[in-house]
């Protein structure tokens, strides 16, 4: 896919209307651990591979629903420019959801449709619905409503 270039600006007459899906991401073990060393979560779903391909459902580790989340951001700014912002904040999640795994190995992707545009606090809030594929999967990884605030030039 293409990374498009958008003004902040535009985003209110473009609500409801998928704006960009993303490249494929790939979510390796080496990620995963990296993600259980930073948060102490270190489950063996997520770090023992040898007892995973026993006990697991999914026969492999699979990446921490909060690594995924996580991983917005990295998603869309593979997706979208924004033009005429100076610095945006993430503000928060309002709804998250992880619908189905990610295998270790396997590629993600976003999805992302501004779901609401206001002016707040001197900047462009937008909340965005966001849908995280896996690659080959029947089911999203994760969906949420993501919120971010925009500063312009």
């Amino acid at each position: 896919m293409a990374m498009i270039d958008v003004d902040v600006k535009t985003l209110r007459n473009r609500v409801g209307l998928e704006l960009a899906v993303g490249d494929w991401y790939e979510i390796t073990q080496a990620h995963i651990d990296q993600f259980a060393d930073a948060t102490g979560d270190r489950q063996w779903i997520h770090v023992d591979r040898a007892r995973a391909a026993v006990e697991s459902p999914f026969k492999t580790t699979i990446a921490h629903g909060f690594l995924t989340l996580s991983l917005v951001s990295t998603l869309m700014r593979q997706a979208i420019q924004f033009t005429g912002v100076r610095m945006a904040i993430n503000y928060g999640a309002n709804r998250v959801r992880f619908v189905s795994p990610v295998p270790s190995g396997a590629r993600v992707r976003g999805r992302f449709t501004p779901a609401a545009v206001e002016d707040v606090s001197g900047s462009v809030q937008v909340t965005w619905q966001v849908t995280v594929e896996r690659e080959g999967g029947d089911k999203p990884s994760c969906v949420a409503e993501w919120i971010v605030r925009y500063y312009l030039v």
